[in-house]
């Protein structure tokens, strides 16, 4: 246990906001033990895992948890399935590459998508057209009321778009311990329509790809518009793309020719990067905060000296920019803490 540590190292955006009290846990019983200190014990919570998904707009007056449990192993279902269930701590990108020289189909969409396998369920992570969702059998946790170890099925987390009972009425209630996917061994479901992916293929030479290539095709598209947390400091897109009525899109189509959308029922999905971009928002740096060049959806932490709060400001004038345009209110998809 240490007292005033530095997440800098712990957060994608390298802000540097202090916890009152910090320990790192690699097994279900260690974080028991961490949780039943009596010096901490009736302060809040911080679970920690890739710290690409939190904003940390102050320092923490509280415990902050580092889940470095690790550890991935497989069952065999039948001929075609495989249940590969990987513990909360293990680097997600790492675990899709094991899954990919495996040849288990069904996550190499999600390549290069920064964080945890942890946190994966809490927002349903998704990309070109893939979400958590679709492979997810269950998760681990442990209930910090009584701590209790629970599974929570596909059901029990009520996937949304970008969601989860995790984030709504469980929230700040469970730490996910471990996740399981059912994945395929063969006859695998190739999704390439989705994004750039077809053209980054072609790009490649590949007619008949592989999930390899996909995975590949993937990364090449997300290095070359997204920044390298390593580098820049950033959280990947900080806002989600908004579902507006039909009726509301046809109305701002009247105004807005080129706005692009994608039907979803009743509903409309709206590109928030491009809305962001029509405001005047991509590229441009008001101190140490910006909005990326190449991808507006993304805020970076330009030079290394944000504080968070300078970054959560960004983001509110971003937010208002796009409500006065459109009549849209964009969501942030990054944690506040």
């Amino acid at each position: 246990m240490q007292e005033n540590f530095s997440l800098k190292a712990h957060n994608t955006f390298g802000v540097d906001a202090k916890a009152r009290y910090f320990t790192e846990v690699h097994s279900t019983e260690e974080l028991i033990e961490a949780l039943n200190d009596p010096k901490t014990n009736t302060l809040p919570l911080l679970f920690l895992g890739g710290g690409s998904n939190i904003l940390l707009t102050q320092d923490f007056e509280g415990l902050a948890i580092k889940l470095n449990l690790k550890g991935t192993h497989e069952d065999f279902i039948n001929e075609n399935e495989v249940l590969v269930t990987s513990k909360a701590g293990e680097n997600w990108h790492e675990f899709v590459l094991f899954c990919l020289e495996k040849n288990y189909g069904g996550l190499e969409n999600l390549s290069l998508i920064p964080g945890n396998v942890g946190t994966s369920p809490m927002q349903n992570i998704g990309a070109y057209g893939t979400e958590i969702k679709d492979t997810f059998v269950n998760c681990t946790v442990l209930n910090l009321e009584n701590l209790q170890l629970e599974t929570f099925n596909l059901e029990q987390c009520r996937f949304g778009y970008r969601d989860s009972v995790f984030k709504q009425d469980g929230k700040g209630k469970y730490v996910i311990l471990d996740v399981a996917f059912k994945l395929s061994r063969k006859n695998h479901h190739i999704k390439t329509e989705y994004g750039a992916i077809q053209a980054e293929l072609e790009h490649l030479g590949i007619e008949k790809p592989t999930i390899q290539d996909v995975s590949r095709a993937v990364i090449n598209i997300r290095q070359s518009k997204l920044p390298d947390p390593k580098e820049i400091g950033n959280a990947g897109s900080f806002f989600k793309n908004p579902t507006i009525p039909l009726s509301q899109f046809e109305q701002l189509k009247e105004n807005f020719t080129e706005i692009p959308g994608y039907d979803n029922g009743d509903f409309v999905k709206v590109p928030a990067g491009w809305l962001i971009e029509q405001t005047g928002w991509k590229g441009k740096q008001i101190g140490n905060v910006a909005s990326h060049k190449l991808q507006a959806l993304v805020i970076i932490n330009a030079n290394g000296k944000a504080t968070g709060k300078e970054i959560f400001d960004f983001s509110t004038k971003i937010i208002d920019s796009v409500k006065e345009k459109f009549g849209i209110e964009l969501e942030r998809e990054v944690n506040i803490i």
